[in-house]
């Protein structure tokens, strides 16, 4: 029987953090690098084809040797081994979280209720080559005998989330000739807009639900089988024009679909970190197998990286302390997320799924309300277009917003020198975030004294900086993987459980008792607060 854990705001560790804040507050960024010139040698990790440099933070090496003890005390090493062995760490699920085995690189056997689930994981995977490989090479054939060329993946969420943000990522690896288009909002017009100027024959469907009962889901790939239907003058067109991904055999083959295009994924893997599984089909289906393969083994040396690697130089672990002291210890409400490169511009979207879903929980693993602040609202978007937009508030602004800064020394588009103003915008911005501008700086320059106030910037404010080659499958893998065990490590020390989404239940459960109500010849229902009741009124006498 396990100990009972203790709340980590009860940790001696926790509470030396909270004091170290404290001397912090009296050493601001320009200062710790004039009293360390070799800082931003220091303070800075290399695992994976990845560089952080997280000297821009306010911390210094008492800092993170406390947080490093933080980590310890609340057993990270174990935490870390119970999920890469398949231990049910999902509590409130039972379940294990094997999202790792998708992409282990080695043949070490993971046992879920004493079965190996890793021969499973490469039959399916084995089929996708098969079935990219057919489309990709024109074999794949529409009901008329025409290849199909037109993808649509219907889905919402993990289902679409990873597979449109990694098709946009590593759109130069794309197959010419091949269009691909995601679908997820039950707003009619997303699927409408999808549907434009398609072929019906040779146009396929992937629909990616793992119940086939996802309600969104579901009235798109509806919509989209009558479409087809009616276009093509018959039901046996499903066949030859739909794919599932799905674990719901009997609901796929009543659509209409064929049980060789059934392709099954587990109840171990959770949405926002499905990529790697059939869920990936698109993806595949877009760069090939081999690119594919790649994406995977970068998610595996980033999973080997963070399985073994000491803390001091393990890259997931560091930057999920980091943002724990900001967190927790700042009151930072927020972490941006921005990436200097447009093929990433769908990135700040995924990871805001994949954290804020995990880590947005208000209760411990046991059940007790927590007494700490859990996961930040992530958001970002691409540079330099961010510069143009919310990066006032970064600089001038009162609120703390520690930032994520992503770039590459290449460009998967050469065009004249824009990659170099494109990286001189990316340095410039962490080192004018970091060192701002003092009074006596803007008086130098001449300034009017009734506008100094307006141009001090006051620096200070913390940055990471992550860099790589160039962004290819293998990095998008490890960068995924980065953030996916980055916000493991948080959940961990706050104690949540990082794997289950209760919090999206209860707003479909409404929705489905509404749906009717909408209908002007129903009654209202009286469960219903005044406001609800007076909104759906207006609504059905305007719709």
């Amino acid at each position: 029987m396990k100990m009972k854990k203790k709340l980590v705001a009860d940790l001696i560790e926790w509470k030396k953090l909270r004091e170290h804040r404290e001397v912090i507050d009296q050493q601001p960024l320009p200062e710790l690098f004039r009293l360390d010139p070799e800082r931003g040698r220091r303070f800075r990790v290399e695992a994976c084809g990845i560089l952080l440099d997280y000297s821009k933070n306010r911390i210094t090496s008492d800092t993170m040797k406390l947080l490093f003890s933080l980590a310890e005390a609340v057993d990270l090493r174990s935490e870390i081994e119970a999920m890469f062995t398949g231990e049910k760490i999902n509590n409130t699920e039972g379940r294990a979280v094997l999202h790792t085995a998708l992409r282990s690189a080695n043949d070490d056997p993971v046992l879920v209720d004493g079965t190996d689930v890793k021969p499973a994981v490469r039959q399916v995977l084995d089929r996708m080559k098969e079935c990219s490989r057919r489309i990709r090479e024109g074999e794949w054939k529409g009901f008329t005998g025409k290849p199909v060329t037109r993808i649509i993946n219907i889905g919402i969420g993990g289902s679409d989330l990873g597979p449109a943000m990694a098709c946009q990522a590593l759109h130069p690896y794309a197959e010419a000739g091949l269009e691909f288009f995601f679908v997820s909002n039950i707003d009619g017009t997303h699927l409408a807009e999808s549907l434009k100027g398609a072929d019906p024959e040779t146009t396929l469907f992937i629909v990616a639900s793992k119940t086939f009962t996802t309600l969104e889901t579901m009235a798109n790939a509806m919509s989209a089988r009558e479409w087809l239907i009616n276009s093509l003058g018959s039901g046996e067109a499903v066949r030859q024009h739909f794919i599932a991904l799905s674990t719901s055999t009997a609901k796929v083959q009543e659509f209409g679909i064929s049980p060789e295009n059934i392709f099954g994924f587990w109840d171990w893997v959770g949405g926002r970190y499905s990529l790697p599984s059939a869920i990936g089909l698109s993806l595949m289906i877009a760069v090939g197998p081999e690119n594919f393969q790649e994406l995977l083994d970068g998610y595996s040396a980033m999973d080997n990286h963070f399985r073994t690697a000491e803390f001091e130089s393990n890259l997931p672990v560091i930057m999920g302390l980091l943002g724990v002291w900001y967190n927790n210890f700042f009151g930072a409400q927020s972490h941006a997320i921005l990436p200097y490169d447009q093929y990433l511009a769908r990135f700040p979207a995924y990871l805001q799924q994949a954290d804020m879903e995990s880590n947005g929980k208000s209760v411990t693993r046991e059940g007790h309300p927590v007494e700490w602040e859990t996961g930040p609202v992530i958001w970002g978007e691409p540079g330099t277009n961010g510069q143009h937009a919310f990066y006032q508030l970064l600089h001038q602004g009162t609120k703390v917003v520690p930032a994520d800064f992503i770039g590459f020394a290449r460009s998967q588009n050469p065009m004249g020198d824009h990659h170099r103003k494109l990286m001189a915008n990316f340095f410039a911005q962490t080192e004018a975030l970091a060192f701002g501008k003092s009074a006596s700086e803007v008086r130098k320059e001449g300034i009017p004294e009734d506008l100094v106030p307006h141009k001090v910037f006051t620096g200070n404010r913390p940055t990471n900086t992550l860099l790589a080659r160039e962004l290819d499958p293998h990095t998008l893998g490890s960068l995924i993987a980065l953030y996916e065990h980055k916000i493991f490590v948080q959940g961990i020390i706050w104690g949540i459980n990082s794997f289950d989404q209760m919090g999206v239940e209860l707003g479909k459960v409404l929705a489905k008792k509404i749906l009717p109500e909408l209908d002007p010849g129903q009654e209202l229902s009286q469960e219903h607060d005044s406001s609800t009741n007076n909104l759906i009124s207006w609504f059905r006498e305007n719709c």
